[in-house]
């Protein structure tokens, strides 16, 4: 396997914003705000998150690329620009079923090799694997 893949998040964005859309769904992105090169209106972050409401009638010129998510919005009346890095985003979901997604770290984004992915160990944290036959077996 090589070592120089892209990245699936921004793939997996585009594909669920899609799906959301073809479905009525509003989709709302999960932003780390302390992410750097996150430009979010601040008055609107909580517990370092923000949420975000990418649906085409929210975000004007909304650009889904495989390495930042940018667009302008209004909060509050108040137009802003938006930048996020796709590592910074968090997960996806739709307003009205909370359908959609969260992600891990991938390699290659900060934090990922000192941790691991959330949930996957590390090659440091993996048991060792015993000699002897495969553990699979037919079930009838």
């Amino acid at each position: 396997m090589s070592d120089n893949l892209t990245p699936t998040r921004p793939y997996l964005l585009r594909a669920m914003h899609e799906w959301m859309n073809d479905n009525g769904q509003t989709p709302l992105l999960m932003v780390d705000a302390d992410y750097p090169n996150v430009v979010v209106p601040e008055g609107f972050i909580e517990d370092g998150h923000i949420v975000l409401n990418v649906s085409w009638s929210a975000a004007r010129n909304l650009q889904l690329e495989n390495e930042l998510i940018s667009f302008e919005a209004r909060f509050s009346g108040t137009s802003y620009a938006v930048n996020v890095p796709i590592a910074a985003v968090k997960g996806i979901y739709a307003r009205e079923s909370g359908q959609g997604m969260m992600f891990q770290e991938e390699p290659g984004e900060p934090g990922a090799e000192e941790a691991g992915q959330e949930g996957i160990p590390t090659e440091a944290q993996k048991p060792e694997k015993k000699p002897g036959r495969p553990g699979l077996r037919v079930v009838k």
